[in-house]
This record gives C-alpha cells, structure tokens and sequence, in this order.
C-alpha cells in the first residue's frame, strides 16, 4: 500500500507515529458515512462556492485578470485554501483525476496573482496595497498564508500536482525574508501560521521555517500585536506562551496556537513548551469544556469564558473550534503517548463536530449551542445550518478534516500497531495489519482480527475510554495501564488471531466539575463525559459491560 503522510507528520521526537492516510480504509459506520457524503455533496458543493463566493474571482483581480470590486471578508483567500486541502486529502484517499485538475487551475491562479517578492494576499493586493503587514492586529494576512501553506502539503504529500508547492514556499520564503530576518517582529492576530510553518519545514527540511515559527510563538505575549479593539487578551497577546495557565480569548485562535506550540516542542525538545499546552489543556478540560467537547462560550468575540462559564443556551462552540481541538488533542497523543487526548477527541469528534454539519452534508453550523429556543433570535443567521456562509470558515475546515479521517485512528511505534478511534475498516501499522468490526459507537464491542503481522514480537494497544466503567478483553475484565490503553504483545501472532473489546456504554449523566479554589490548587483535567450524542440516531440505553454482549 502506498505510503501517503497525513496533515501532521512530526519528528521522530513523538512517542507515536501517526498512520498514513492510506493505511486505514474506513469500511462502515459514522466515519465511513461522512466521507461518502463529504465526498459526493460537500465537497462538490464547496467547489462551487469557491467562484460564487469571491474566492476565486478575487485571486483573479490581483492577478490583473478580472476586473470588479473585491468580495467578501478580508480572509476570503483562505476559503479556497481549505478548500485545496480538502480536496488534496479526498483525492489521497481515492484518486480522482478531477481533484487534481482543480489544484492546478486554482494553483495557476494564484501564482499569476503572487507578486515577484512572493507576497500573496488577494484583500491586500487588490484593496490596501498600501497597508500591507501594517494592520497584522486584523488583517490575517499570516492566517491565510498558513492555510495556503498546509494546503500545498497536503497536494504534495497527496500526488496531487506539483506547482501548488512553488507557490507556497514563494510565500513562506518571503515571510522569512520579512519577519525572520528583515527585522519586523510583528505577529498576525489570528494564530495558525504557526504549525503550517513547521509542517512546511517537515516535507521541505528547510530551518528557516522552523525558525520563523519559533519566533512567532515566543512574540506572543510582548505586546506586538496592536489592540484590534477587543484587547489582548482575545488574540493570546496578554503572556508569554511559557506563562499562561488557561485558554483565553478567540477560541479557534487558542487551539490553532496550541497545535503550533506542541509542534514547536517536537521538533526542537523545548519541554517548557509541552508542560505549559498541557498545562492548559488541563484546565481547559476541567473548566471550559461543553459536555460536547465544545469549545467557546461566549459570542462576543467567538471566545472562551471564564472558568466554568458554559451556558447551555448561548454556547457558541464554534465548528472550527471543533476541528482545531482535534488538531491539538491528535498532536498532544503523539506527543506523550496519553489515551486522555484520544478519549477528548473522540467525545469532540462524535459531538461537537458531528453536529456542525446536515446528515446530506449540504448545510453546517457556524455555531453549536446545546440548547434551542424558539425565542431566541439572537444570533440566529449563525446558528442554524446554512448551505454557505458570507464568513465561510467553518464549511471548507469541516471538510478538510473529514476527508483525512483516516490518519486520526491509530499509530505505530517499534512495538507495534495502537488504536485510538474505532471504526469498522481496516488499519495497517507498527509491521502489521488488522481488520476491525464494531458497530461503534452504537455498540460496545470492537472485534480485532490479525491479517498480518511480524515475526517476533508484536504488540496490539487498545485504547479504553475512561467512561468505560467495566470492559472486557476476551471475556476477562480488563483494567487499562496507567495511559489509558490495553496492550497485548506476544509472539507468534497468526492471520485469524481474534481480540474482543466489550466496552461498557451504559449511559450515565456527566456531572459538571467541581469548583476549586485557584490560589495554591491544580486543577486536575476532568474526565471526558460518558455521555455520547448519537450522531443520526436517537440515544438508547445499552446493557453493555457483559463480554460477548450485543444488543
């Protein structure tokens, strides 16, 4: 099978490995149903959006190729971004020759539209030629370059044409040029950048990128970014990344921060780095998380709250939100090895995110309360699905995700093959192959059959949920080792070899965490609800916990 890295492929610092986007085949289940249907409607109808939208016609206006008023928001560009990543990655996990054809047209585009020294920004180019990098505060100028920058990984890592890259390391080269080396230590109020940067300097092995990324994160906190009218706190400008104790501010900003600085710690060994985003993930957990998974409580500034202000009925839990949680969670699994990552991507995976988008996948939530009410009309463009959204953001993100699901289920490392997410398919890794069949999350039981494996010995690591109250491996009782998961290693596994996983999904109340007192007390992380959404069916009670067991 081809090898094909996913979105984050990290140093050989990481205590796993992730899977290659075609070493799991998702055959049935949630999983399997959102990427057929991302497939067969989301994506076409994101596609289409790219011209109606203004994304397109304006990279053409910078161009010189068309003429007109500029459309939409000042980030319009990064639309078409995520948009090219989705496709680079659907196209990873089945070929098509449309796919690619799309990537190069919108590459031409772009690349006729970047200036000579690299600079490439349709708003600015188009609308403030003048206020190039001078209005970082809001501009996203490095927010969409980031997109762009991941998008050109993702089609390269993908096969998915060769002039998309150019063009991005154009771009990444003249930022380099601008804040690395040319003296200016301004930083974009909207982080994200950050892990592009560094993902760019794993496929190309340029330090530079590397570099630049590093110096973007250790500016936070100096005051460098201009007051945007909304204070420093809501662009994580307040402390130094090192410093801070708990998310604040713009939520999306938070999480796409955090993936960037637990990058930043796998490829230079910084531990201050690592302790301080685990440090907050901690509190993040224990007091500013939805039951969902959700992050993002306030509507005012799309922002985290103060601790252990959730209402229900005026969440905003943004979707994008949702996609960054699991970027950060997925790269804090690499970076310690810790089931409890895996156990909140999956409740965001199964709430937070399965609710942003129709069972058609034709329309998406920008915003996911956990309450409706009819009288509240407050927000309300915002928070009920639509097809598109003027501020499209979260449509292109959701689809960029689905499409490289594969790549969040399972890891290798020497000892063999471990499993984080389980869906009916099949998972390659670690020198090793298995099928799994579940009808999970609706069931309990999670059947592992061996197609192959080496020689010698070999490992399998189930990971058991922490809501989990009784589970059985092959009709023993089974009590996870201290990280979370259930590791078989032995010798001589055959094709046939049979592992039985009886999880108990007796569904409980999660109760909300207790309150403590912030002077001299940690917070621990609170554990991640037992409570499941069932994404298109209605929840029903499950005897589970008895082996063998399927209702």
């Amino acid at each position: 099978m081809d090898q094909i890295p996913g979105p984050a492929v990290p140093s050989a610092r990481a205590v796993l490995r992730p899977i290659g986007l075609r070493d799991a085949r998702v055959t049935g289940g949630p999983l399997a149903r959102w990427q057929r249907v991302n497939r067969e409607t989301s994506i076409p109808l994101g596609l289409e959006r790219m011209e109606r939208s203004g994304a397109l016609p304006n990279l053409r206006r910078a161009a010189g190729e068309r003429d007109g008023q500029f459309q939409g928001y000042r980030f319009q560009d990064s639309d078409l971004y995520k948009q090219l990543e989705a496709v680079a990655w659907e196209h990873a996990r089945a070929p098509d020759p449309r796919y690619t054809a799309f990537i190069e047209r919108a590459a031409a585009v772009l690349a006729a539209a970047q200036r000579p020294d690299g600079y490439l920004n349709s708003h600015y180019q188009v609308v403030k030629p003048e206020k190039i990098y001078a209005e970082l505060e809001y501009s996203h100028e490095m927010y969409c370059a980031g997109h762009l920058l991941q998008a050109a990984v993702a089609a390269s890592r993908a096969g998915a044409g060769d002039t998309l890259l150019p063009v991005a390391r154009r771009l990444a080269d003249h930022l380099v040029q601008v804040f690395l080396t040319g003296g200016n230590d301004g930083i974009d109020g909207h982080a994200e950048v950050e892990t592009a940067l560094i993902e760019l300097h794993r496929l190309t092995g340029d330090p530079a990128y590397l570099d630049l990324a590093a110096k973007l994160v250790d500016n936070r906190g100096k005051g460098l970014i201009r007051d945007s009218g909304m204070g420093p706190l809501y662009a994580q400008d307040h402390l130094p990344v090192r410093e801070a104790d708990t998310p604040v501010g713009h939520a999306v900003r938070q999480l796409y921060l955090e993936a960037g600085v637990v990058d930043l710690y796998l490829e230079t060994g910084d531990e201050s780095l690592l302790e301080c985003s685990v440090r907050r993930w901690e509190d993040m957990v224990a007091t500013k998380t939805y039951v969902t998974g959700g992050n993002g409580s306030r509507h005012d500034g799309e922002a985290f709250g103060e601790r252990y202000e959730l209402p229900p009925d005026r969440a905003y839990s943004e979707s994008c939100a949702a996609v960054a949680s699991i970027h950060w969670n997925w790269r804090l699994l690499l970076a310690t090895g810790h089931g409890r990552y895996a156990d909140l991507l999956e409740r965001v995976l199964f709430n937070a995110f399965a609710a942003s988008t129709s069972a058609d996948g034709r329309r998406f939530c920008y915003v996911n309360p956990l309450q409706r009410r009819n009288d509240l009309v407050e927000d309300a463009y915002l928070g009920r699905r639509r097809e598109w959204f003027a501020c499209a953001c979260c449509p292109p993100n959701i689809m960029r995700l689905v499409a490289s699901l594969g790549g969040y289920l399972a890891t290798w490392s020497e000892a063999g093959l471990q499993l984080h997410q389980y869906a009916e398919g099949v998972v390659s890794g670690g020198g090793g192959r298995v099928r799994v069949d579940t009808d999970y999350p609706w069931d309990g039981l999670v059947r592992v059959t061996v197609e192959e494996a080496p020689a010698g010995e070999w490992e399998l690591a189930l990971r058991i949920p922490s809501w989990s109250e009784t589970t059985y491996v092959d009709n023993h009782l089974a009590q996870p080792h201290e990280d979370g998961y259930f590791r078989i290693r032995r010798s001589g596994w055959r094709a046939g070899d049979t592992v039985e996983l009886n999880l108990d999904l007796t569904q409980a109340p999660a109760p909300a965490p207790p309150r403590r007192r912030r002077q001299g007390q940690r917070r621990a992380a609170a554990r991640p609800s037992r409570l499941l959404l069932r994404a298109g069916r209605p929840a029903r009670p499950r005897r589970g916990g008895r082996p063998g067991h399927r209702p």
